[in-house]
C-alpha cells in the first residue's frame, strides 16, 4: 500500500507596495532553511529592480531566486527538482497569470509548503489577479499595510505617480508611493488591463 502524502500549505503575503511583502517572504524562507528544510524561490523576469538573481526587499534584504518568464517556465524549473524540495517561494506573483492557481494547488497536494507574495490591488484600486484568487484558496493570508506618504496613517493602496494607464509599470520609490484610503487618488478613467494568457505568455 502506497504511503499517503500529507497535504502541504499555501500561504499568501499581500498588501500595497512598501508594506514589507518581500521582506516577510524572505523571513519565512530563511526560517525554513534554519529548520533544515529544502527551499527554492522564483520571481518573474519582469521584476529586475534590485537584483537579477534574487528576490529583494525595499530594505535591501535578499534571497536567491530563479528568474522565470511565466508559470510554464516556473513549473519546468521546479519539477526537475520537485522530490528534493519542501518549500516553494514565489515573489511578485501578481506578474504571473492565472495558471499559478492550479500549480499552487498541485504543489499543496504534493505536500509542499507554498509561500506567495504579491500585490492584491492595482494602481487603480482594483483586484490584481491572480492574488485575490490565491487568497481565497490559501491556508493562511497575511495582509500587510504600509505607511501613507501623505499623512502617516496605515496605507492599503499603491499610488502611481504619473499619468501612465498601463496595468504593469515596474518601478519603486519615485514612481509609486503608499497611500491611505483618504489620500488615494486612482485615475477616474483607468481600466484594468488583462495579463497575457498562458498560451500568449509562452510565446513571448
Amino acid at each position: 500500500m502506497m504511503p499517503t502524502v500529507q497535504p502541504g500549505r499555501i500561504e499568501v503575503i499581500t498588501g500595497p507596495m512598501f508594506s514589507g511583502k518581500s521582506e516577510e517572504l524572505i523571513r519565512r524562507l530563511k526560517r525554513a532553511r534554519i529548520a533544515k528544510q529544502r527551499v527554492v524561490c522564483f520571481k518573474p523576469d519582469i521584476d529586475l529592480r534590485y537584483h537579477r538573481s534574487a528576490i529583494a526587499s525595499h530594505s535591501a534584504q535578499t534571497h536567491d531566486a530563479c528568474v522565470v518568464a511565466n508559470v510554464e517556465r516556473l513549473r519546468e524549473a521546479l519539477f526537475t527538482q520537485i522530490d528534493q524540495i519542501e518549500v516553494v517561494g514565489i515573489d511578485e506573483a501578481q506578474f504571473f497569470d492565472d495558471t499559478l492557481i492550479a500549480l499552487s494547488l498541485e504543489l499543496m497536494h504534493l505536500g509542499k509548503r507554498v509561500l506567495i507574495a504579491g500585490l492584491d490591488t492595482t494602481f487603480a484600486g482594483e483586484p490584481f489577479r491572480p492574488i485575490p484568487d490565491l487568497m481565497a484558496i490559501a491556508d493562511e493570508v497575511m495582509k500587510l499595510s504600509a505607511v501613507c506618504m501623505r499623512c502617516g496613517a496605515p496605507a492599503v493602496h499603491t499610488q502611481r505617480l504619473g499619468g501612465s494607464q498601463e496595468l504593469v509599470v515596474v518601478g519603486a520609490a519615485g514612481m509609486y508611493e503608499a497611500r491611505c484610503r483618504a489620500h488615494f487618488e486612482p485615475f477616474a478613467d483607468s481600466e484594468q488591463l488583462e495579463l497575457p494568457t498562458a498560451e500568449v505568455a509562452a510565446k513571448m
